[in-house]
């Protein structure tokens, strides 16, 4: 059953996507969290914006047609199911999370358009198991800010190349996480915050930390960059290019 009195990560994300999903207590904590770091809304819309440019490159020019999409909160507009079919119509699109907030909105707006499993992160053989993928073509793997959640930097690093290596070669790793670079106490004051009032707790990573996750794959460029320098499509605003405190990378299992 859903609890509208305490605040919950994919509502808040919801909200400042500018989406409708949310309640007064997710914007309370949304707005808080917002007051003291501003730039929370907008690394939220470059990391979706990341997350459109990389499943439409992989469809479009990597010919990708399965996308296993680990920890992807509230369906959206542009969520990973709409951008690949955009592209290609019989690419399938598997969302995983185990929230039931989460399953909730997403029998009631995906509709058959993309397969849901009520998994963990922290179960990948689980995942893999009921996933049903075909082995024979490659897969993207996506996990964007759900890495975060992971307390201990080596289990999200084991829980990463646990999966990848259960891939078939060619497949890729897209992620994106937040940092604490570019205006870190103020992010870091931000995640106090949110720390304090949620059951979730989010940890923010230097950039070398996230490049953990990718080791043994094959990089693609730009390489590990603020999610709006991930090759940003032309007559992009100059506002959507500033960098933010949220890093993403593509990669290539060889």
């Amino acid at each position: 059953m859903t609890d509208a009195s305490v605040p919950h990560s994919a509502r808040v994300w919801n909200h400042w996507l500018g989406g409708t999903d949310n309640f007064e207590v997710d914007r309370q904590v949304g707005d808080q969290f917002a007051a003291l770091y501003p730039d929370i809304v907008l690394v939220a819309r470059s990391s979706r914006a990341f997350l459109k440019r990389a499943v439409t490159f992989l469809a479009a020019e990597r010919g990708v047609r399965q996308f296993l999409d680990i920890g992807t909160g509230i369906p959206s507009a542009e969520h990973t199911h709409e951008v690949a079919h955009a592209v290609a119509p019989d690419a399938r699109v598997i969302y995983v999370d185990n929230d039931p907030l989460v399953l909730e909105h997403s029998r009631r707006v995906l509709a058959g358009a993309a397969d849901y499993l009520d998994a963990d992160l922290h179960d990948p053989a689980d995942i893999l198991a009921r996933a049903n993928l075909d082995d024979s073509r490659p897969v993207a793997l996506i996990l964007t800010n759900i890495l975060g959640h992971v307390t201990d930097p080596a289990d999200a690093e084991h829980l990463t190349r646990t999966l990848m290596d259960a891939l078939p070669s060619g497949s890729y790793l897209v992620t994106a996480d937040g940092t604490n670079v570019l205006d870190g106490p103020a992010f870091e004051q931000a995640i106090a915050v949110w720390n304090a009032n949620a059951p979730l707790s989010y940890h923010l990573r230097h950039p070398d930390e996230l490049a953990h996750f990718l080791t043994g794959l094959e990089i693609l460029d730009p390489g590990l960059v603020p999610c709006a320098s991930w090759r940003p499509a032309p007559g992009t605003p100059p506002e959507d290019l500033r960098p933010t405190d949220e890093y993403g990378a593509v990669a290539r299992k060889p």
